[in-house]
């Protein structure tokens, strides 16, 4: 069983296209990031940008409850800076290979489909 408990670190946070290529997410190239996982079924992520500039997001994050299921970590969203995510339930492809942590969904953007991906370090 993937053991995620634990406080995790954003390394990077990548857009995919339909072809594989990679570009900053929404946060941008540099982002910086703390997510955490307690043993009792918690979850609380936030998320910055390093970036300046009024077109820049600079700010995401939630917290709720998560559990696995199968190959996949499930967050139900509680609060969340985003509005329309409190309530939703977020599911990622979850790969956990040492101390590095991905997390894969895909997001609607527009009516349209995103790709999403997240590697995390352990604190």
């Amino acid at each position: 069983m993937v053991s995620v408990v634990g406080a995790w670190t954003l390394v990077s946070y990548l857009d995919v296209d339909e072809s594989g290529r990679t570009r900053g997410g929404p946060l941008g190239e540099d982002p910086y990031g703390l997510l955490i996982y307690s043993p009792t079924g918690h979850v609380s992520v936030s998320m910055m940008s390093s970036r300046d500039g009024p077109e820049a997001e600079r700010y995401m994050g939630y917290a709720g409850r998560w559990r696995l299921d199968g190959g996949c970590v499930i967050h139900d969203v509680l609060v969340s800076s985003h509005p329309h995510l409190a309530g939703t339930r977020q599911v990622r492809d979850v790969v956990l290979d040492d101390d590095r942590l991905t997390l894969a969904g895909v997001s609607l953007l527009g009516g349209r489909p995103q790709r999403r991906v997240l590697t995390w370090r352990r604190v």
